[in-house]
């Protein structure tokens, strides 16, 4: 089992920026595939972006490249989502997931085997 607890959302105006973070604990967290997720109101939950467990390599949806960046400090065990230029249409609840090692590259595809309880991201225009 992997547990997941995110912190960091919050209220923040267009053109704004958020760091969210996902501390993990329960396995070894170095050789996990994490990730983040996004779910609005009346939506599907959808991929972010994710990384493998050297940090070496990561992976982004067209709507986050260029604005978030993923990144992650395994002597921390947390990985981070860093969201800069934020957009009303970025609002919504985000969710740390983690895979087994070598998954990260089709996280966007498959969904992930273990999930956070999300955290709240509201940008206001």
């Amino acid at each position: 089992q992997v547990q997941l607890v995110e912190s960091g959302g919050g209220l923040v105006q267009a053109g704004g920026s958020l760091r969210l973070s996902c501390a993990a604990s329960g396995r070894t967290f170095s050789i996990l595939a994490m990730g983040w997720f996004h779910q609005a109101p009346g939506k599907e939950r959808e991929f972010v972006a994710a990384i493998s467990g050297s940090g070496g390599g990561t992976y982004y949806a067209d709507s986050a490249k260029g604005r978030f960046t993923i990144s992650r400090d395994n002597a921390k065990n947390t990985v981070y989502l860093q969201m800069n230029s934020l957009k009303p249409e970025d609002t919504a609840v985000y969710y740390c997931a983690a895979d087994r090692p070598g998954s990260a590259q089709r996280m966007g595809v498959m969904l992930p085997s273990w999930w956070g309880q999300g955290t709240q991201v509201t940008v206001s225009s």
